[in-house]
């Protein structure tokens, strides 16, 4: 008797297939009578790897090519770190499940000494050293940390900006440490920054599964993957970007969780140059997730009317 057959979208890159491979595995515990195919789709993203993201489009630029091929039945899901994908999803298309997110902090990578040792943090990088890292939302929270260093901007995927670290072009870099944890790099960490040093991104640590709105039987075959914290709680950080404006090019951060029924979210937008930052929180009830996303927004929006443009 032939398999049911379903194809699953993904970039190449070794961290997005190990992420779409967790998947998978979940997936083929569940449903063994299912063959699960993935199938490696280029984005822009992937393609114009020396250009800045905001340069060439920011949010969409590691997903719209995936969303086409969904979206024409090329394939029959998707998998995406849930940061990529913009708070509008395209007409059709759903997220079928979210799973439970990773660690959502940033990690703080440095360039080993000749003695094998590494800078335990960011305060005791010499003056002036030279950080690596493709993010604004980073850039800015490092300045306001320690303005004498000096960021730069490092594209490539994970074991690419690894090279460039070791190769001695920067003293340190900054990635998610999700994505470490899932490349089996976790030992390559240096210290991780805490949410009060350092608002990771919307939807940092946590995966998304993305499928054709009318695709009812894949939602329900997916339901066991779907994380009810984790969704809540990206919920909020996409209603707070959304309101925001979502494809703004200022830096923005947030991160919420969920204690309980009660949801935690804290936010923050600053200006280009990071000269004007405002930071704010709120809190409520867990099932008005995406409403206590939007009304941080709102507040963060008052707090800064003089001082930054939407």
């Amino acid at each position: 008797m032939t398999k049911r057959r379903l194809r699953i979208g993904s970039r190449g890159s070794r961290l997005a297939l190990a992420q779409t491979e967790l998947v998978c595995v979940r997936l083929r515990e569940l449903y063994p009578e299912i063959a699960f195919e993935v199938e490696v789709i280029k984005t822009l993203g992937d393609v114009a790897r020396t250009a800045s993201l905001s340069a060439i489009g920011g949010k969409g630029v590691f997903t719209k090519e995936i969303e086409e091929a969904l979206l024409a039945a090329r394939i029959d899901l998707a998998v995406h770190s849930l940061k990529d994908l913009p708070t509008t999803l395209p007409r059709g298309l759903k997220l079928g499940a979210i799973l439970e997110r990773e660690d959502p902090r940033d990690a703080l990578i440095a360039r080993a000494k000749a003695d094998g040792s590494a800078t335990a943090h960011l305060r005791a990088l010499r003056s002036g050293a030279v950080i690596g890292t493709s993010s604004l939302r980073r850039l800015v929270q490092v300045k306001r940390m320690r303005a004498d260093l000096e960021v730069r901007e490092i594209r490539g995927n994970v074991d690419t900006r690894l090279r460039k670290l070791d190769d001695e072009s920067y003293d340190a870099i900054i990635l998610a440490a999700a994505g470490l944890n899932r490349l089996q790099l976790a030992h390559r960490i240096t210290a991780l920054f805490s949410t009060d040093e350092m608002l990771p991104a919307v939807g940092q640590g946590a995966l998304a599964v993305e499928i054709r709105a009318a695709d009812l039987d894949l939602e329900r075959l997916l339901a066991p993957l779907d994380h009810g914290p984790t969704r809540c709680a990206t919920a909020a950080e996409r209603a707070f970007l959304r309101a925001l404006g979502g494809g703004c090019r200022l830096p923005i951060a947030a991160h919420a969780r969920c204690e309980g029924e009660r949801l935690l979210i804290e936010g923050m937008i600053a200006s280009a140059d990071g000269a004007h930052v405002v930071r704010s929180s709120l809190e409520g009830r867990r099932d008005q997730a995406e409403a206590i996303g939007e009304r941080l927004a709102e507040k963060i929006k008052e707090a800064s009317a003089t001082d930054l443009s939407f």
